[in-house]
């Protein structure tokens, strides 16, 4: 008998507390993993929006914690078209509004200004109607998912903020719904850069720049280059604004909700960690007391301590296995129920990355490897003599 088998048939013979304790863990590691790879997500959807686009850099206001509250003037977007070495520049207002649904209730939703030119209309995919032109006022492009939230299609109408019967200027006419490769579009409304002004009082919330590729460039050298320079413009009727270049990956990792989300991860890993540790201890413990003269037995045919270390240790790394794989599929459950929600569903992604899953399976080892020791290392020091005799 191979000593896995040895230790499944140990867990086997007890199937109810195994199963208590399998399903008390894999609760413990569903919320982790799914807090995991909510934040992991987000992550994968901002890096592969700026990746498809080929974006350089991302430029906001300098020290604002986030692109919602950058805000400065469209002297910087024209300086910035002029640099050497630019080759394109998309500038937008990104912001959060309400709308205001038939029924009077309202939801917040992301709406982003864009000029007709502006290169994230080039992965779009129009399912219905058109997308928006050069004068367009009043008109607004919705991305599927929030299409299907709001109920609304072509030619139908979107209120943006209150509703006045008398002033008709926050109603919108939709004039074309797209799906986007990026989460976040799917779940927006795209109007003229103008409308979005109006509707947030934001004058230009940060811009995407490409730099020109060339084989006869270094184009990191290119792009630090370009940097430096957009960083050093000035605007002389707001002196006091200064501009952030950064690249993509630096942009990511320092978004201030992002970095929420991870220490709000890490929290719960922790919790999670502690909850399960105390679970599996107890679990052993009890386990070590009904089986001390089985253990008793096993020593006085020759076992050494460290082969009943291993028996102990192994049962409880095999419980935290079976509930790192029930709670990992739980966390995957959890993430496709929580995009049926229309809050979320236009800004997370379903599923858990095989890497996000990885550190599932990391985390609920070390808590069988945590909360099985003191009970493996209290069942090797029996002695077999007073194991046997024990009632």
């Amino acid at each position: 008998m191979y000593f896995v088998t040895f230790l499944a048939k140990n867990l086997l013979r007890r199937r109810t507390r195994t199963l208590l304790t399998v399903i008390g863990l894999a609760v413990a590691v569903a919320a982790v993993v799914a807090m995991m790879a909510v934040g992991h997500n987000i992550e994968s959807a901002v890096e592969r929006a700026f990746d498809g686009r080929r974006v350089d850099l991302i430029v906001q206001q300098a020290g604002r914690s986030g692109g919602l509250n950058s805000d400065f003037g469209e002297t910087f977007v024209h300086k910035a078209r002029e640099l050497p070495g630019v080759a394109a520049v998309a500038e937008g207002v990104v912001n959060l509004v309400d709308v205001t649904r038939a029924s009077g209730t309202s939801d917040q939703v992301m709406i982003q200004g864009w000029r007709p030119d502006n290169f994230g209309y080039d992965d779009f995919t129009l399912k219905a109607g058109r997308k928006l032109a050069g004068g367009d006022r009043r008109k607004v492009m919705l991305g599927a998912t929030l299409a299907g939230n709001l109920g609304k299609g072509v030619g139908e109408t979107v209120v943006f903020g209150r509703d006045d019967p008398d002033d008709p200027s926050n109603r919108y006419e939709v004039v074309g719904v797209f799906d986007s490769p990026v989460i976040f579009e799917q779940g927006s409304a795209i109007v003229s850069i103008e409308d979005a002004r109006a509707l947030t009082g934001m004058r230009v919330t940060g811009f995407s720049v490409r730099v020109r590729r060339s084989p006869d460039v270094d184009h990191d050298a290119a792009v630090e280059d370009a940097r430096k320079g957009i960083e050093a413009l000035r605007d002389p009727a707001d002196p006091t604004a200064r501009l952030a270049a950064q690249r993509p990956e630096s942009y990511i990792n320092n978004l201030s909700h992002l970095k929420m989300l991870r220490a709000v991860s890490w929290l719960v890993s922790a919790l999670g960690l502690v909850v399960g540790v105390i679970g599996m201890l107890n679990t052993m413990i009890m386990s070590v007391v009904e089986r001390t003269q089985e253990i008793g037995i096993l020593r006085a045919v020759g076992w050494p301590p460290a082969r009943v270390i291993g028996m102990v240790l192994g049962e409880s790394v095999l419980l935290g296995v079976m509930a790192a794989a029930l709670g990992t599929a739980g966390a995957v459950g959890a993430t496709y129920l929580l995009t049926r929600f229309p809050q979320v569903n236009g800004f997370i992604e379903p599923g858990v990355s095989p890497a996000v899953a990885a550190r599932g399976f990391g985390l609920t080892v070390l808590i069988g490897l945590v909360g099985g020791l003191y009970p493996a290392v209290r069942a090797a020091r029996l002695l077999p003599t007073e194991a046997i005799r024990h009632d």
